[in-house]
């Protein structure tokens, strides 16, 4: 397997699980980072022994292949389209962009090149969705029919120290949780049809309560508390639940009810936890934990496996296959996103204008062998 130069744009806190764990896979060989503030590329630099380079350098070195974009939301689609007419390939952080123009604009942009898209989140890699999938797939609940997913806290303000980004238009829980949830939606059930939604703010502003700036205050400018109904290609229904206004709750991350039983499925934000199935006649138990090497604790007792969607974007391009975190998937969650958000405002359903193909499965042995 050819190993991909790999550099990052964007130093913040979550560049360093991507440099962390890079190493576990062999199709990656991270060797640069770049900021607009160069302070912070150099610090992380040093903290992983890779070479600090402004935007620019990093843009043109020649032994960079892909560049990760792990800017804020707001720039993903400036940056990942600077990548791309630099003539690299492309992975972002979620959300790939904010709007379905700018994603069809990347789309359109890489297949002219012959480059390469791909988009966190890649959780739905982890052996705990990967073992829901294989369930499903095997017919052991008979064909999805509906479910429930719900993501809900009190939202980021009581332990960021810099929360005002996700009370924007760009952030909200739609846009910054709602990727793990819907992805993994789709790559369980398949691609949707429509949505409908009522969103809210309950609180015109956040106190902070963390860092330098606890006690003061930032603006809300986008829906916090939201429920929506989507309607899959094959028919099935799901309420999703995202809010950040609810201080607490009991209900579960994801339930999907088959034709013949029902599915539990663990936190779609983390690759690993249990898996329960309920079938008639029988209590809900939970499935025995399979070997999937996306599964097993890495980080104190959870699994963590960010960079796997990355690494097996580059062995797509050495195998001449399609990517399981590919742009058209990116693109109908954002479809997916923007349209729970249109439909909350204009109190209606949308129908969806993209669609696309679930990701490939990733069996154990396919997953072993993205690993070093």
């Amino acid at each position: 397997m050819t190993k991909l130069g790999v550099g990052i744009i964007g130093c913040g806190n979550i560049s360093t699980s991507y440099c962390r764990l890079a190493p576990l896979f062999k199709s990656l060989d991270l060797r640069a980072v770049a900021d607009i503030n160069m302070d912070a590329a150099r610090a992380r630099a040093d903290e992983y022994g890779l070479r600090a380079e402004t935007v620019d350098d990093l843009l043109q070195a020649p032994d960079i292949d892909v560049i990760v974009n792990l800017t804020i939301p707001e720039v993903h689609f400036t940056v990942t389209k600077r990548i791309l007419e630099a003539g690299k390939h492309a992975y972002s952080e979620k959300p790939l962009v904010l709007t379905l123009d700018e994603g069809e604009t990347l789309r359109d942009l890489a297949a002219a090149k012959g480059l390469r898209v791909g988009s966190a989140p890649d959780t739905f890699l982890g052996g705990a969705h990967q073992q829901a999938r294989a369930v499903i797939d095997e017919g052991k609940v008979g064909r999805i029919i509906g479910g429930t997913a719900h993501v809900m806290s009190h939202g980021m303000e009581s332990w960021h120290p810099n929360p005002d980004f996700f009370f924007q238009p760009g952030a909200g829980p739609v846009l910054d949780i709602g990727p793990y949830y819907i992805t993994n939606l789709i790559q369980l059930i398949g691609p949707v049809k429509s949505v409908a939604s009522l969103a809210t703010a309950t609180f015109p502003t956040r106190t902070i309560g963390n860092g330098a700036r606890e006690g003061e205050t930032v603006p809300v400018d986008t829906p916090t508390n939201i429920h929506a109904l989507l309607e899959f290609a094959n028919g099935a229904t799901v309420t999703l639940g995202a809010s950040w206004d609810v201080w607490a709750h009991r209900h579960a991350n994801m339930e999907l009810y088959g034709e013949t039983g029902s599915l539990f499925v663990p936190d779609p934000n983390f690759f690993g936890g249990d898996i329960e199935i309920g079938k008639p006649g029988e209590d809900i138990a939970a499935l025995p934990a399979t070997d999937h090497p996306f599964g097993v604790p890495n980080q104190d007792t959870r699994a963590n496996y960010r960079c796997a969607g990355l690494a097996d974007m580059a062995a797509a391009i050495d195998e001449g296959r399609q990517h399981r975190c590919n742009i058209d998937l990116a693109v109908h969650a954002v479809d997916v996103m923007t349209g729970i958000l249109r439909a909350g405002e204009e109190r209606r359903f949308i129908d969806l204008t993209t669609t696309c193909e679930r990701p490939a499965a990733l069996s154990p042995a396919q997953a072993q062998a993205l690993l070093a």
